[in-house]
């Protein structure tokens, strides 16, 4: 029942990868593709813990704190440079 809930799960996120990159390349403004770009670093997330939790190791979950890190840092970059037009003052 986990394997298969695991499965649909890994693929339902997957498809939502995808659909973020298809917004990340036709987005029709900067906040949209900064939008998705986020939203395809919590996807990432999401399926690195998911295939963590299929192969019982705790290594994945490492893996995704990290990730999450590089993704928040990332965004408050991104949005600083859309609003200020810098990043460092």
């Amino acid at each position: 029942m986990l394997s298969t809930a695991l499965s649909i799960a890994m693929g339902l996120f997957v498809l939502a990868w995808v659909l973020n990159l298809g917004r990340l390349i036709f987005g029709p403004s900067l906040p949209d593709r900064v939008l998705a770009l986020d939203t395809m670093y919590i996807n990432s997330i999401a399926l690195i813990v998911l295939y963590g939790i299929q192969q019982s190791s705790k290594l994945y979950f490492e893996a995704a704190m990290l990730i999450a890190l590089i993704g928040f840092v990332s965004t408050v970059a991104v949005a600083k440079y859309v609003t200020r037009g810098d990043i460092i003052e």
